[in-house]
C-alpha cells in the first residue's frame, strides 16, 4: 500500500515544490491536483519532476474545484477526459473527481452513467469522491448532485476523504465498510466537525484516522492513501514540512500496525518502533 503526497498539501508552494518533498521525505508518490499552477497542467513537466525526483505520480485529482473551473475550459466532460489521458501518460490508472454542482445541470443529469463510461472507454478509475452539504448558519445547501455521499450511488471506484467526513458529520469507518471492494483512495487528513473542510494533520482532530488505516491494512487494501492536509498557514517550510512528516509517520505507524510482527513500545508516548519477526 503506497502512502503518497497531494500536492495541494503544500499550497501555496508549487506543484515542484511538492515532488522535491516528497522525494525528500520518503513518499512513495505523488497525487497532482490540476489546479492554477501551469505546472500542473503540463504532463511533460510532470514527467520530468517524477522522473528527476524518482517519485511516481500515482493519481490525478481532476480540476473540479469551484477555483477550476475554467482551467482546460469550462466542459466539465472534456476536463475528465483530458485527465484520464493524464493519468494515462503518467501511468497513474486513476483520476479523483467531486460529484457535479447542483448547477452544472446537464453535466449532472448524466453523471454516474457518464463516469461509467469513460472508465469503460479509457482504462482509467474514476474515483468518485465523498463530499459534506454547504452550511451557514443553521442552514444546510445540498450543493452536490446526485449526492455529496457517493457510497449509494452505484461507482465502482469511490475516493474516501476524512476531512470531508468530519465536515459532514459521516462516518468513515461505516462508509469504508459500506464500499468493500469499491473504496480504491483514501485522502487522509483531520477535521474537528467544523462547516469548513479544514484538512487538518491526522491525529489532530475528531476522525478515527488512526482505526481507519488500521483496519485498511487489516483487508489487504490495494489503493493508495494520499496525505492531503492544508498547511497554508504554516509560517515557514519548516512547520510545513514537519506537518508533512507528521502525517506520513502517523500512516506508516498505522498502516503497520496490523501486521502481527509490529511491536510499538510507549512511555507516555511513542519512543520507539521495533519489527520483529514470528519466531
Amino acid at each position: 500500500m503506497r502512502v503518497g503526497l497531494s500536492t495541494a498539501s503544500v499550497y501555496p508552494e508549487n506543484t515542484a515544490t511538492a515532488f522535491d518533498l516528497a522525494g525528500r521525505l520518503g513518499y512513495d508518490a505523488v497525487e497532482v491536483m490540476v489546479g492554477l499552477d501551469p505546472t500542473s497542467q503540463d504532463v511533460d513537466a510532470l514527467r520530468h519532476l517524477s522522473e528527476y525526483h524518482e517519485v511516481p505520480v500515482c493519481a490525478v485529482h481532476a480540476p473540479c474545484l469551484l477555483i477550476t473551473q475554467r482551467v482546460w475550459g469550462t466542459d466539465p466532460w472534456a476536463k475528465l477526459e483530458r485527465s484520464a489521458d493524464m493519468a494515462s501518460e503518467l501511468g497513474a490508472g486513476i483520476v479523483v473527481v467531486h460529484p457535479p454542482f447542483r448547477w452544472q445541470r446537464d453535466y449532472a443529469r448524466d453523471f454516474v452513467d457518464g463516469i461509467a463510461r469513460l472508465e469503460a472507454d479509457t482504462g482509467v478509475a474514476f474515483a468518485v469522491e465523498n463530499m459534506y452539504p454547504w452550511r451557514a448558519s443553521k442552514r444546510e445547501l445540498q450543493a452536490y448532485v446526485p449526492s455529496w455521499n457517493p457510497v449509494d450511488n452505484g461507482y465502482a471506484n469511490v475516493a474516501l476523504d476524512l476531512s470531508h467526513t468530519s465536515t459532514a458529520g459521516s462516518d468513515p469507518l461505516h462508509m469504508a465498510a459500506e464500499l468493500g471492494d469499491r473504496l480504491r483512495h483514501v485522502h487522509l487528513a483531520d477535521g474537528s466537525g467544523s462547516a469548513k473542510d479544514e484538512h487538518l494533520v491526522p491525529g489532530h482532530g475528531d476522525q478515527p484516522c488512526a482505526e481507519l488505516l488500521e483496519r485498511l491494512a487489516a483487508n489487504g487494501f490495494a489503493g493508495s492513501v494520499i496525505v492531503e492536509i492544508n498547511t497554508r498557514r504554516a509560517p515557514t517550510r519548516a512547520v510545513r514540512r514537519a506537518d508533512l512528516v507528521e502525517s506520513l509517520a502517523f500512516a506508516r505507524l498505522h498502516l503497520a500496525a496490523a501486521d502481527p510482527s509490529f511491536v510499538v513500545s510507549t512511555a507516555g508516548e511513542v519512543q520507539r518502533v521495533v519489527r520483529r519477526r514470528a519466531g
